[in-house]
């Protein structure tokens, strides 16, 4: 599978490339090429070291600006933040190609005097998967997930993650398709929330944890249904 990673220069984009690159191609997008290039041969880099001689690793890791990338993805992660989602998608829309999967792991969340607050509940916007589904239509290929994943533990791929991932989809067969990339995580079980519709649902966990770890000062939690 060809997996592009919108954004992906910052720890998620790291994360995921590591993780996926044994049996993927990734395509690390940045604003600037150049930047992208020069994150993937890090990462590149990186994934041999942490491996070692002894894993063989099929896929690759390589860079590109945004939009370019999306021209031939099998699926798209959108790693970027909340306000981005309208001119990003915009100039994305064109590009991506109809059979591909667009991710969105975006949380519309600000930091307050109170802690972390989810902001279509505070002000009234909404979802960051609904507003992506608006801009990359068709509305099926859209689903959101891995909200709640610590890019810390993501980065280190000796450690098993022991944590859930809430995914919200209309479309069953691109749910079974991200749902098989979930499981290649070591210790990432993927779990089905429902309909798209109910994206806030999972969206609001993050800043739910955040405020959790800092009050109990845990150290990168995630969250696993038992």
């Amino acid at each position: 599978m060809k997996i592009g990673i919108v954004g992906g220069t910052g720890g998620m984009g790291e994360g995921f490339a590591l993780r996926w690159c044994l049996k993927h191609d990734i395509i690390i997008g940045s604003r600037e090429a150049q930047k992208a290039k020069e994150a993937a041969e890090n990462y590149t880099n990186t994934a041999k070291q942490a491996y070692g001689l002894d894993t063989t690793i099929a896929g690759s890791i390589t860079g590109d600006d945004n939009i370019s990338l999306a021209k031939n993805c099998d699926m798209l992660i959108l790693s970027i933040p909340y306000e981005f989602i309208d001119d990003m998608c915009g100039k994305l829309a064109s590009q991506v190609r109809s059979d591909c999967i667009v991710v969105s792991p975006i949380v519309p969340m600000t930091r307050t005097d109170t802690g972390f607050i989810y902001i279509p509940l505070e002000q009234g916007k909404k979802p960051a998967a609904e507003m992506v589904a608006e801009r990359m239509a068709p509305r099926s290929r859209v689903v959101s997930a891995f909200h709640t994943i610590s890019e810390v533990k993501l980065k280190k791929v000796g450690m098993s993650l022991d944590a859930d991932t809430y995914i919200c989809c209309d479309d069953q067969n691109v749910v079974a398709r991200l749902s098989q990339l979930v499981s290649e995580i070591s210790g990432l079980r993927p779990v089905y929330l429902g309909p798209l519709s109910l994206t806030y649902q999972a969206e609001v966990l993050t800043p739910m944890l955040l405020n959790a770890a800092k009050q109990n000062k845990m150290k990168h939690p995630g969250i696993k249904l038992t």
